[in-house]
């Protein structure tokens, strides 16, 4: 079965690059009523040569300036190609500028047609091979073979053939497992069939029925059919020129740029991290701050390059830069892209994405390094550094096929490997969702954890722990709740806090009460629990402190943090035990009577007004009663109790 590959096109415009390619294959990829018209190439077309042990899809580029978005969307998803010189016109500016792109795209494979040789004699093929030879040093086409052609005469036709099979057999072939991507270069209405989009696949599979992630969108979609050069096929992958017939999808929201691949792999964002490169031939620097427009994949987008390292890129020079965009991309490490100036008339640079998906980067040295990482590390290093960016949101497998060039098969294994080593840490946040963090984001939350509480014994050293859910309120910066009292129980299994549901302490911290102090707190708990009803009034016990007066309100604290008191309203305390027989008594007559007065609450309690007024505003607080005119009835906690079966 011959291996498919993309072969694209490259060179000036008027060089002849549509009719090598008719040559070649016998098709015309003129197809827009215009181009016949002008005799020019506008827009990208499309063919196939069979080479044998090859098949190769053509992508026919436009060579004019203005098309030049035009030829950077041919050009995605390439594996080699053909840059074609008219030996009449010898090199021009689009020869530099297409060399330059398919460079900057990372093109590895590739050779030079000498067009038009018949219309000039041996001496002038000679000295446009030389030129051409200069032009081509340190690239990628610097050894490559140049192949002299005519389109009118047939010659060097089947030596260009041998040459294309001869490359082919250097691309390297993908053996990793891979997820299907494919961006959009064109859609088109099919009668009955509804919509088709085509593209070069760029990586993986997909067959007939799949289902598809339809980016930026992020909307699912299923594949109807498939055609490979107008012949239909149950499978489609990469290196295949690919026509996809999707249910359920308007044409008309279809636009080139967008990409198809397995759902949950591709994320759209708005801010990516890369590798800028300034090309040595441009007459100013990429500055801090400047326009650009952004070509990656089959997308041209609007945006503002932010370096990181310096404060201008010099022709020749390499930086670290984030691209902040107009209109969300969506991106995989190392894919490259193409800068070109606002205007749209000058090819600035390219380079590597680093991270496809990122938030704003300050200058700080330690990010700067880590950004590094992602680029010169290995496969564990750039899982880690992925890992670490995630934050507290953690990250997924799909995250580092994504954001660390893995393998999708590879990912899982890693992972499991790094959390052995400790490097990363799943912390169970139900039964049915675990959050995978780096190892530093959870010392940083445990610190942060460990350190909150430190502050808060602090400043109430009489108490043994705090309010879990106060404590872990002044955590939401951290912005995943369900994270932090996961991380609370966490450290609770670890013992490096001690508690439960309702209430938190680190297990190193002693509530510092005295000899005096603890013999006052136990009269306090037992004067309340005598007091029901009518409990003392807490400025009563200041004779009784004598030189702990001063800590009697922390006293106070302290029993009510400890479950032993209750405030029901300022300066009235009720023991627990008797804030639980209250609401019980109140509960239990409520499901006999209509209402009950203040006076009757007064009386089934036992106690005075002084106390039934701000006792029945208790009650209302907490939803044992509501207020209807002079009754209390029942509230939504009795109310949720009756209809659980439960009593209060």
């Amino acid at each position: 079965m011959p291996r498919d590959l993309i072969l694209g096109t490259a060179g000036h415009i008027d060089h002849g690059k549509t009719s090598l390619v008719k040559a070649l294959t016998g098709i015309d990829c003129d197809r827009l009523p215009e181009e016949k018209a002008r005799g020019i190439t506008i827009d990208i077309g499309f063919a196939i040569l069979d080479l044998g042990d090859f098949r190769l899809g053509i992508v026919d580029v436009p060579g004019h300036e203005r098309f030049i978005k035009n030829m950077l969307a041919g050009a995605t998803g390439i594996d080699l190609a053909v840059l074609v010189i008219a030996a009449d016109d010898s090199i021009m500016p689009q020869t530099r500028e297409h060399l330059e792109i398919l460079r900057l795209l990372g093109l590895r494979h590739g050779l030079i047609a000498l067009t038009k040789c018949d219309l000039v004699d041996e001496t002038t093929r000679e000295v446009v091979e030389l030129e051409v030879r200069d032009l081509v040093q340190r690239s990628f086409l610097e050894n490559a073979p140049i192949i002299r052609t005519s389109a009118q005469t047939g010659e060097g036709i089947p030596e260009l053939k041998t040459s294309l099979a001869d490359i082919c057999r250097k691309v390297e072939q993908r053996t990793a497992n891979e997820w299907f991507r494919m961006a959009i270069d064109r859609s088109f209405i099919v009668q009955g069939h509804g919509t088709v989009v085509t593209g070069s696949v760029t990586s993986g599979s997909v067959r007939v029925g799949d289902e598809l992630e339809w980016q930026p969108r992020g909307e699912r979609v299923r594949v109807r059919s498939l055609q490979n050069h107008d012949r239909p096929v149950e499978e489609i992958h990469r290196g295949m020129r690919a026509a996809i017939n999707l249910a359920g999808v308007h044409h008309e929201d279809v636009i080139r740029g967008q990409e198809l691949a397995v759902p949950g792999y591709l994320v759209p964002a708005k801010v990516l991290t890369v590798r800028l490169h300034c090309l040595a031939d441009v007459r100013k620097p990429i500055k801090h701050r400047a326009a650009v427009r952004f070509h990656i994949g089959t997308a041209e987008i609007m945006g503002t390059v932010s370096l990181l390292d310096c404060d201008a890129i010099e022709p020749g020079g390499w930086g670290l830069a984030q691209v902040f965009l107009e209109e969300p991309a969506t991106a995989t490490w190392g894919q490259p892209f193409v800068v070109r100036g606002a205007s749209a008339t000058l090819t600035l640079g390219g380079g590597q994405i680093l991270q496809p998906v990122a938030k704003k980067i300050r200058r700080h040295v330690e990010m700067l390094e880590r950004i590094e990482c992602l680029w010169s590390g290995q496969p564990e290093e750039r899982a880690l550094t992925v890992a670490w960016f995630g934050g507290f949101s953690g990250f997924t497998p799909a995250d580092l096929v994504r954001g660390a060039n893995l393998a999708p098969d590879q990912a899982p294994a890693l992972i499991q490997s790094l959390t052995a080593k400790g490097k990363l840490v799943e912390i169970p946040i139900s039964s049915a969702r675990h959050l995978l963090l780096h190892a530093d984001m959870v010392h940083e939350l445990d610190d942060r954890i460990m350190r909150t509480l430190a502050r808060l014994h602090e400043e109430f050293p009489l108490m043994s722990g705090h309010d879990r859910q106060k404590v872990q309120s002044q955590l939401d910066y951290v912005g995943d709740d369900a994270l932090v009292h996961a991380a609370v129980d966490r450290l609770i299994q670890q013992r490096r806090l001690v508690g439960d549901l309702r209430r938190i302490g680190r297990a190193d911290h002693k509530p510092k009460l005295s000899g005096s102090q603890r013999k006052l707190k136990d009269k306090l708990i037992a004067a309340y629990l005598e007091g029901r009803f009518q409990p003392p009034d807490p400025a009563g016990f200041a004779n009784l402190a004598g030189g702990n007066a001063a800590s009697l309100q922390d006293l106070f604290e302290l029993c009510v943090a400890e479950g032993y008191l209750v405030l029901v309203a300022p300066e009235i305390y009720l023991h627990s035990d008797a804030e639980a027989t209250m609401c019980r008594l109140i509960g239990e007559r409520l499901q006999t009577g209509p209402g009950l007065t203040v006076a009757e609450i007064r009386d089934l309690l036992g106690t005075t007004r002084k106390y039934a007024v701000p006792l029945c505003e208790y009650l209302d607080r907490i939803g044992v009663t509501k207020r209807e005119g002079d009754l209390r009835v029942a509230g939504p906690k009795q109310e949720a109790s009756k209809s659980s079966g439960t009593a209060l």
